[in-house]
């Protein structure tokens, strides 16, 4: 993994963070480039594992998963132990370590009332070096904010790469090729039509047209991973925000479409509101705070933390990948 970027590789992350699987050649309409200098500069950044492709699955779309954010305690010289053993199971998403240093963040999508329950009743009392936990379902998520380029791309670029989508289309009647399709992409996320064709047992203009169906319905949503430091994110936070019941949805509205928000969404818990904000530097992430958060009058009250490291994201996990910075508020997992 890079510990550093230039800024056409940057730029070039940025576009596959917003378009994770544009062709190679709307990037380079996109950036300015040829077609042959994106694909020299980003097959590199894929194979040694700087950029990786997956999917993420849309829980309103599956009715048997539970999405449930957990805030857990733990005894500090055991952290990331218990942070490596919860990226370990396949059923989180992502694996943040907390400001103090005592607390994990994870989002779980789990299989059903059964899974919840062995979770937060047997599993997570069981292990010593947990001291509490909160656990917070997710009621809905606001994917407007998944378009983050991290400021590296103008409008202008942004709309040419990904235009407006045209509203999201009822999610198609689940087929048997599903399943196979999207553990496909679940490896890798930019796998050819004829792969995808190749696993899940069909021809590849079945494949492209499932998989079309299958974003357009907001089953799954394409992921690009990336350590976001090497874009100029380096104060990563999450912001837990109770707002009031009727101003909720405004809030949420107005919240995802700002320029450093990379996640938002509404939970039960006294907080009901989850932003996961990537801000340039400390200063940035006071000023969103003042002039972002502050002027919004549902907002009853906020807790701010950094994130000190990330060990998993979009349901890969990190890899250790540099020894950061007293300012960067973040470390390798």
């Amino acid at each position: 993994m890079r510990q550093t970027l230039d800024e056409t590789d940057r730029r070039i992350a940025a576009a596959l963070l917003a378009a994770p699987r544009a062709s190679w050649r709307a990037l380079a309409r996109c950036l300015g480039l040829s077609e042959r200098t994106v694909v020299r500069r980003v097959t590199p950044l894929y194979a040694d594992g700087t950029l990786r492709a997956t999917v993420v699955r849309n829980p309103a779309r599956f009715p048997h998963l539970i999405p449930l954010a957990l805030r857990v305690r733990c005894r500090p010289h055991k952290i990331r132990h218990v942070a490596h053993a919860l990226a370990r199971r396949t059923d989180t998403v992502w694996v943040d370590i907390l400001g103090g240093g005592d607390e994990i963040s994870t989002i779980f999508f789990l299989d059903g009332p059964d899974a919840r329950n062995t979770l937060l009743l047997r599993d997570l009392p069981a292990t010593d070096a947990v001291d509490s936990w909160t656990s917070h379902t997710l009621l809905r998520v606001f994917p407007t904010a998944f378009r983050w380029t991290a400021g590296l791309l103008a409008p202008e670029e942004q709309a040419r790469l990904t235009p407006e989508p045209p509203p999201p289309t009822a999610p198609p009647a689940p087929l048997d090729l599903d399943t196979a399709l999207i553990a496909a992409l679940t490896e890798d996320g930019r796998a050819t039509y004829t792969e995808l064709a190749r696993r899940a047992g069909t021809t590849a203009l079945t494949a492209r047209r499932r998989l079309d169906a299958l974003v357009r319905g907001q089953v799954v949503r394409p992921a690009t991973e990336i350590d976001l430091a090497l874009l100029g994110a380096h104060a990563e936070a999450l912001l837990w925000i109770a707002v009031r019941p009727g101003a909720l949805q405004e809030t949420a509205r107005i919240l995802a479409v700002h320029p450093q928000v990379r996640f938002c969404a509404a939970t039960t818990g006294p907080a009901n509101l989850v932003v996961a904000l990537a801000a340039a530097d400390l200063d940035a992430l006071y000023t969103f705070l003042t002039d972002a958060v502050g002027p919004l009058s549902g907002v009853t009250a906020l807790d701010t933390t950094p994130l000190l490291a990330t060990v998993k994201r979009t349901g890969l996990i990190r890899h250790p990948s540099r020894t950061p910075g007293p300012s960067a508020q973040k470390e390798g997992a």
